[in-house]
């Protein structure tokens, strides 16, 4: 039988820090208070409480119940191990390799979840799409990356409100807001914040030649409520109301319903279309501003600007995260973590959680 002692020793090692990073024995503690709140019928008198609890204490099972899982499956390879080495009983090495290889799979998921050390890494994101230098390339380039995080949203089973999107000129959009809604949507996006470079062969162009292309990403992390930490005085406030218009869904209408509203002390602008009438896309707006204006209130609290919404910089050469080459040659490689793939094509269709495991690990190391 092949000596299987060097791998499950690292695999118990790996299990045993995954325990410690993610606070195993606090979570433990806390999901146990959770249950008592959940129990209590007073908590249901107050619908937005009851549901944090419960969606925090869901989590906080589904935690400890993986952790224990994998923790069980490894001491039963440990002992099948034993056995099978006492006893030189060969048959159970196919067995053995195989619990092996799939405890590293899921080793590597729970991993994973350490890296999330952000304060808000578990939230939903909002979420920006802008064009930049490229002219029509850049908002064919924008409605690209657009597409792939929609894309990467849906394969991650998450579900994406997009509240607001601009046509570009000929091709493309100049703009796009969209709310992703997953366990650590926020903080998988945090990977994607700042600007991407695309390379190639121009269809726009007759002459068919190569073309450089810029279009920018922006998250931050959206909660439902924000009442307790952001005061928005409607005085601070100018709403216009416009016209729906473009690929907004099956509920865009031809009446004046769209809403854009500007915080004149910060010159934030946010635009909501999407919804059924002026009143919610009004209401959609309002909670998009609130989420960014704690965004910003946090940012100078902790005077840290990049540690959350990333280094704000021009949309063009010399500012980019990542470049996506088509032309000479097929190559998309992060400027950060030089993590690199060479599947351009599948990375479009919103293969990108290598980039951001990579980011994270990167990040912590950082740190």
């Amino acid at each position: 039988m092949r000596d299987l002692t060097d791998e499950l020793a690292a695999l118990r090692r790996r299990l045993d820090e995954a325990e410690r990073d993610l606070d195993l024995g606090a979570k433990r503690d806390r999901l146990v208070k959770l249950e008592e709140q959940a129990a209590d019928p007073e908590l249901w008198n107050d619908p937005e409480m009851a549901r944090a609890v419960t969606t925090e204490m869901a989590r906080a099972r589904d935690d400890v119940e993986l952790m224990e899982r994998l923790g069980g499956r490894l001491s039963d390879l440990e002992v099948l191990y034993e056995l099978g080495r006492d006893e030189g009983d060969d048959s159970v090495e196919a067995e053995l390799d195989e619990g092996v290889a799939g405890l590293d799979r899921e080793l590597a998921s729970l991993e994973l979840l350490s890296l999330f050390s952000g304060e808000h890494d578990e939230r939903d994101a909002l979420c920006e799409v802008h064009s930049g230098a490229g002219g029509t390339d850049a908002q064919d380039w924008a409605e690209m990356l657009l597409r792939m995080y929609l894309r990467w949203a849906e394969q991650r089973g998450f579900s994406v409100e997009v509240d607001e999107v601009t046509e570009g000129g000929e091709a493309g959009i100049s703009s796009a807001t969209f709310i992703v809604r997953g366990r650590h949507a926020y903080g998988m996006l945090t990977s994607e914040k700042g600007v991407h470079r695309l390379v190639r062969i121009s269809p726009f162009d007759a002459q068919s030649r190569r073309h450089t292309a810029f279009a920018s990403f922006d998250a931050v992390p959206f909660l439902e409520d924000l009442g307790d930490e952001v005061a928005i005085d409607e005085k601070d406030l100018r709403i216009d109301t416009y016209r729906s218009s473009g690929a907004g869904g099956q509920h865009v209408n031809v009446t004046d319903s769209a809403v854009r509203i500007t915080h004149e002390p910060t010159g934030i602008v946010v635009a909501v279309q999407n919804e059924r009438s002026q009143h919610q896309n009004k209401a959609k707006a309002l909670q998009i501003l609130a989420a960014k204006l704690a965004e910003r209130a946090r940012e100078e609290r902790r005077k840290e600007l990049e540690s959350l919404s990333g280094e704000q910089r021009e949309v063009a050469w010399g500012s980019q995260i990542r470049s996506y080459v088509l032309q000479p040659y097929q190559l998309v490689k992060d400027l950060r973590t030089n993590h690199e793939e060479g599947n351009v094509q599948a990375v479009l269709d919103g293969h990108i959680d290598p980039f951001a495991e990579s980011y994270l690990r990167w990040r912590r190391r950082r740190a």
